[in-house]
């Protein structure tokens, strides 16, 4: 999950690789680092902080260098300092590598090197991988720089996505791949290299995502893919670059003192981009084409089970809802980083769903991997075009949610609520969803944009409850059936980014339990839909403030005046798809109580947006 930049061309390389890592800082904040060749020498420079503390330190020489590679560290292996920042080298400074992922027989590696006399000055994984390439070059003159990385890869156990430097070599980069994102940058006369194409966009659209098991060689104007066996992929451009659909701006703040509250603004146009040219109003149904399943196969699915971590899990458990009431479909939704280790039962009649908003997190895929090794029939859910689960999966759902860059997801989690409705009610109108009611959620998922605006349109009211409560050291978020997992995506935002521990229970279990920590210091966010429940999240409300707990309502029906200390109002919608809204909101709140704390909100701490490692 941390940021690479490599750069190999006419121009000078250190600006580029510099503004590469501050567009990656939110995979990984604790130290970052920068190693160019100038002048046949290679300089390193490296710090723990952030990607501004790095650009304080350089030198101005190193702005001349034209090929060189950085880094933004999110710690697996030693804690974040100057010393264990990446990039790491030889013991000659000849061989620099950076590195994402975890090195699994790090320690026998680092055993092997220190037995030959080689003197480690770092705690990390990495660095055993510079020795050893130094060293294959060293024991042959004759060796080239990818060859010494072939050679040395077939003794390393992990995941990986790095990119070598030799100063012998001055004119090349070699990068590797396995189970980390590794993205290729092709230009004009100049080559990039990145772990995330938000780092390249601003220079080219045109790139080549690595597959696993795959090792390629740099130049300024040429490049060429390997595969770890050592067979040549058939030349120097045998790989066909895709074009990337986003640019520099989609990165940028705009008008926003940060990331997470330009994508919660963002919201209502990205629920427009994932329903758009998806609902076909003659037959009252859903249209995405990247499922793949004709209408046979669709009726022939007896059970539907997302797999995703964090917000996307919770995501999943939105869907599960929607694919029961409308399809009637048994459904539920896993940790993915649970999934696996469990040795899980296989059903070949399950369709199963791989969430995940970056493609790349690494439980995720993993259990993408464990299901296709048992004949499972799986799709993905992401919103990165050329990500690892969405090629490993070969069909499936994008998000359109657009590029996201702060930890938290607001819009991404949203559009993968959107098209789950959309996918249930495919899944419906197959079997015994009727025309009525499939018109109903077609138009109902059209409305959902203008109904987030109108959420939008609320901020200040939010803030104000927000600033409120903002004190408060623990928080409960009740919720019954639809509003269960909103109100566990709900007390995630609030712990992510304003660390206030925060706690999600089913209405129905509090008397079993957790009423007994209600007192008046600890506000609860009592999730009321306009369902047939509300009268039983009225009783809820009223338990607990009998019990002088203040209340948060957050509703779209219509509860008594003064039944809660704090109301936060949320458009009526379609029963079913008000757990979709009802996010929103949320995420304003914890927005603001993070904001009142000062805390940094788009890096939240020892938080990554993407996790690639396990």
């Amino acid at each position: 999950m941390c940021g690479i930049v490599g750069y190999v061309g006419k121009g000078e390389a250190t600006p580029v690789i510099v503004e590469g890592l501050h567009r990656l800082e939110y995979r990984g904040y604790d130290s970052a680092g920068l190693a160019v060749v100038h002048r046949g020498r290679l300089q390193v420079t490296k710090t723990a902080g952030r990607v501004q503390d790095l650009r304080d330190k350089l030198d101005v020489k190193q702005t001349k260098a034209t090929i060189g590679i950085g880094h933004t560290r999110w710690a697996t292996h030693g804690e974040p300092n100057d010393v264990n920042a990446h990039p790491h080298t030889d013991a000659h400074h000849r061989v620099a590598v950076v590195h994402n992922g975890i090195i699994e027989n790090a320690e026998a590696l680092r055993a092997q090197l220190t037995a030959e006399g080689v003197k480690f000055v770092t705690d990390t994984d990495t660095e055993a991988l510079a020795h050893m390439v130094a060293a294959e070059l060293a024991a042959n003159e004759d060796l080239d720089l990818e060859a010494a990385v072939i050679a040395i890869l077939h003794r390393v156990e992990g995941t990986y996505g790095l990119v070598f430097l030799d100063t012998k070599n001055p004119d090349q980069l070699v990068v590797a791949r396995n189970g980390s994102p590794i993205v290729l940058g092709l230009g004009e006369s100049e080559m990039f290299v990145a772990s995330d194409v938000a780092a390249l966009v601003r220079y080219t659209r045109q790139v080549i995502y690595l597959e696993d098991g795959e090792v390629a060689t740099l130049k300024a104007t040429d490049y060429h893919t390997t595969s770890l066996s050592g067979s040549a992929g058939g030349g120097d451009s045998h790989r066909v670059p895709t074009t990337v659909d986003a640019d520099a701006d989609d990165y940028e703040l705009g008008a926003y003192s940060d990331y997470m509250r330009k994508e919660i603004h963002e919201q209502p146009d990205a629920i427009r981009r994932a329903v758009m040219g998806r609902c076909d109003e003659r037959f009252a149904t859903a249209k995405l084409g990247g499922v793949n399943l004709d209408a046979r196969q669709l009726r022939n699915i007896k059970r539907v089970k997302f797999l995703g971590c964090g917000s996307a899990y919770y995501a999943g458990q939105m869907g599960a809802n929607l694919i029961e009431e409308l399809a009637r479909i048994p459904a539920d939704a896993e940790p993915a980083s649970e999934f696996r280790y469990r040795s899980p039962v296989v059903d070949p009649d399950t369709l199963y769903v791989a969430v995940s908003q970056s493609g790349e997190t690494s439980d995720t895929l993993m259990a993408v991997q464990e299901l296709k090794r048992k004949g499972g029939q799986v799709m993905g859910a992401v919103n990165v075009v050329g990500s690892a689960i969405g090629r490993e999966c070969g069909h499936g759902i994008f998000l359109h949610a657009g590029p996201e860059v702060a930890v938290a997801s607001t819009k991404a989690l949203t559009n993968m609520s959107v098209n789950f409705a959309l996918l249930a009610l495919l899944l419906g109108r197959v079997r015994d969803l009727s025309a009525a009611n499939g018109a109903r959620i077609v138009n109902g998922l059209r409305g959902l944009p203008s109904q987030a605006s109108a959420i939008l349109s609320s901020e200040e009211e939010i803030a104000a409850i927000a600033h409120r409560y903002a004190g408060a050291s623990h928080m409960f978020f009740i919720g019954r059936v639809r509003g269960w997992p909103v109100a566990r995506e709900g007390a995630q935002k609030l712990k992510e980014i304003s660390y206030v521990h925060a706690e999600a229970y089913q209405a129905g279990e509090l008397k079993h339990g957790p009423l007994a920590l209600i007192q008046p210091d600890m506000p609860s966010v009592v999730i009321i839909p306009s369902d047939d429940l509300i009268a039983k999240n009225i009783s809820t409300i009223e338990q607990i403030k009998a019990r002088s707990g203040p209340v948060i309502a957050l509703t779209s029906a219509d509860i008594p005046e003064g039944l809660a200390d704090a109301t936060i109002r949320v458009p009526r919608a379609e029963p079913e798809l008000e757990p979709i809204l009802f996010n929103i909101p949320l995420q304003i709140l914890a927005y603001h109580a993070a904001a009142k704390l000062g805390r940094d909100i788009d890096k939240p701490r020892n938080l990554a947006k993407s996790v690639t490692v396990e």
